[in-house]
């Protein structure tokens, strides 16, 4: 059979996602204004610069003759692939975002999505921690996603209230100081 008519596959599965990047079923993607921007940056960078770039590079590679031995056009139908899969991931991201801005939340004293809140553990050390969509968390600069373990802990909770957090170490109880709603950016 000729290769025109087969599916060139890299062993990646379409639409596979990492599973920190699944959401939940029946959960909404909600996400914050800054990732938000950030994901539609995204987007736009490969949909209008990199895709059309490298489309013409494989054309050129491919008007160059055998094509089996084209590390050019090779190369570029894979990479061209893998840009296709980002963007259809970040199409239905998109598609499916919901976009709560924490700067218009009205301070309630309780935590929800996009709460910023600080805690003080059992070992004496003060925590804050940002309450972001699943796209935007970033652990090491305290953006957990809504629906980490940590995060789910902390929903609903009150100033002064005491949580407890099931760990791999056991259980470990954080006593929640502050809360705040501010405009996160992803700087």
């Amino acid at each position: 059979m000729s290769k025109a008519f087969t599916r060139e596959n890299d062993g990646a599965e379409e639409d596979e996602l990492e599973p920190a990047l699944q959401l939940p079923l029946g959960l909404k993607n909600y996400i914050t204004p800054a990732g938000y921007q950030s994901l539609k940056d995204e987007f736009d960078q490969l949909w209008k610069a990199e895709r059309p770039a490298l489309v013409k590079t494989i054309t050129w590679a491919a008007s160059n003759g055998d094509r089996s031995e084209n590390g050019d056009y090779i190369y570029g139908k894979k990479r061209l692939r893998e840009i296709d899969r980002r963007i259809r991931f970040l199409s239905k991201r998109l598609d499916n975002a919901e976009v709560v801005d924490p700067a218009e939340r009205e301070e309630c004293g309780q935590v929800f999505f996009g709460a910023t809140v600080t805690v003080y553990g059992q070992d004496g050390v003060e925590h804050t921690y940002s309450i972001v969509g699943v796209d935007e968390a970033d652990a090491g600069r305290g953006r957990i996603s809504w629906v980490s373990p940590l995060a789910r802990a902390l929903l609903k909770a009150r100033e002064g209230d005491v949580i407890t957090l099931q760990t791999p170490g056991g259980k470990e109880e954080l006593e929640v100081t502050e809360i705040r709603y501010v405009a996160l950016s992803l700087n």
